[in-house]
């Protein structure tokens, strides 16, 4: 009878040995996995906005600040809507908005006039015109917007800033 309850001992101090290392392997592999994810390129976050199909342009560079949540975005549809965020709002009424940058998406099939008009009232502003870059279409991902600053001066023509230095 001894010998049985000693191998019955053997037997549950093996199995608790055991239990302990899968329970060790499973943290050190929760903690591995944890810092991989942590390591990926973080994601923009998304956030409430007016969707609009933004035009193609090769020559535009990452704006990631159009994503932080104290950005000022203003959206032109393809009916000609004007949204400040994801408020309506009338394009002269732009002209009241207390940013220094304000970024417009505007939609590819927008009226011509209605961007125009939208650029003039945001006259003084650094605006950033954001687009949708050529080499992002095929990603089936998120991404951060592109964008060309354009400064509407008071006077002349707009000139804008193509990653480095300021074209006409």
């Amino acid at each position: 009878m001894t010998i049985a309850s000693d191998h019955t001992k053997a037997a549950i101090q093996k199995g608790g040995y055991s239990m302990k290392s899968l329970i060790e392997v499973c943290v050190v592999g929760s903690i591995l996995i944890c810092v991989a994810g942590a390591q990926e390129s973080p994601r923009p976050a998304l956030r409430k906005g007016v969707s609009v199909q933004m035009p193609f342009a090769n020559h535009a560079v990452e704006m990631r600040a159009a994503d932080e949540p104290n950005a000022t975005v203003v959206a032109i549809t393809a009916d000609g809507k004007v949204f400040a965020g994801i408020e309506p709002t009338e394009p002269g009424a732009l002209s009241n908005l207390s940013a220094k940058t304000v970024y417009v998406k505007a939609d590819s099939r927008a009226p011509f006039q209605t961007v125009l008009t939208v650029l003039d009232a945001l006259r003084g502003k650094s605006v950033v015109l954001l687009a949708t870059s050529r080499a992002n279409v095929e990603r089936a991902k998120i991404v951060s917007p592109y964008g060309i600053e354009v400064i509407v001066s008071g006077e002349g023509s707009p000139t804008a800033n193509l990653a480095g230095g300021p074209k006409p």
